[in-house]
């Protein structure tokens, strides 16, 4: 029962590994580009493929690019707008803490049993750590989900065009050559939010190991056996009933035989 508990333990905080490396490996390994084009009126001066690259934190305010501004050879720089890297990095740390302290628990679990489960305080704070993970992860992930939705407003090409000065002028043309690719980040979010249902879940699991569960199971085992022990007491004394019921109904039958001999031949006679 030991053995299959523990690999079931193994089992789940495998899979907690997995979707936690998937989270920042999505996230914090992404990088992305965006082209515009500049058509100038003086063709000389047109730029048809401006490339602009960003990744991972998402500074996107130290992101910059050379865009022509049609007046001969001149150009300028350009920056993005916006700093999402707060949300991005919390969410990477909240992933690889969890991803580390998982792998310490299953080690803990496997080599260590005996220790984890000494004084009950392996379980308790491995249920309080489960509970606290679970909610950073909720946070983690909506706040990056939203900051994903402002990395892309803010890297779209069509706002990116109204940074540049040329853009502006109306005998300019400016376009989008293509945007960014973001099915490695919208991964990211929905891989938190996996994280997230993981962890929830798991505290049921490390709450059964803790010794509130055991000492509940064994009050309700308890009151179980107490309560089949009531049932079962006889509610008489068997000897007392024999003696107060059965006894006297024989002793009335033998009084009442008596007088019915003793009443026949007297009537018998009387006849005669």
């Amino acid at each position: 029962m030991a053995l299959e508990q523990a690999s079931d333990f193994c089992l789940l905080y495998f899979i907690v590994q997995l979707f936690a490396i998937f989270a920042f490996a999505t996230c914090g390994g992404y990088s992305g580009q965006l082209r515009v084009s500049v058509d100038c009126m003086e063709k000389a001066s047109s730029n048809l493929s401006i490339g602009i690259d960003f990744a991972y934190p998402f500074r996107l305010y130290q992101v910059s690019f050379e865009a022509p501004v049609c007046e001969g050879t001149r150009r300028e720089r350009v920056f993005l707008i916006g700093d999402y890297s707060s949300s991005a990095e919390f969410f990477v740390t909240i992933a690889v803490f969890a991803f580390l302290y998982s792998l310490m628990a299953t080690t803990v679990y496997i080599f260590l049993q005996n220790k984890y489960h000494e004084n009950n305080r392996g379980p308790l704070i491995d249920f309080v750590v489960t509970v606290v993970f679970s909610f950073m992860w909720l946070v983690s992930s909506s706040a990056w989900a939203k900051a994903l939705s402002d990395v892309k407003v803010a890297t779209d090409p069509d706002e990116v065009q109204l940074l540049i000065s040329a853009c502006k002028v109306q005998t300019n043309k400016c376009g989008s050559v293509h945007g960014s690719r973001w099915s490695g980040l919208n991964t990211s979010v929905v891989f938190g939010f996996l994280n997230f249902v993981l962890w929830a879940g798991n505290i049921w699991f490390v709450f059964k190991e803790t010794g509130w569960h055991k000492g509940a199971s064994r009050l309700a085992g308890g009151a179980s056996e107490k309560q089949a022990g009531t049932f079962n007491q006889q509610p008489y004394n068997q000897g007392s009933f024999d003696q107060s019921g059965s006894y006297n109904t024989q002793g009335n039958l033998g009084q009442l035989s008596e007088y019915g001999q003793v009443g026949g031949p007297t009537s018998y006679s009387n006849q005669m």
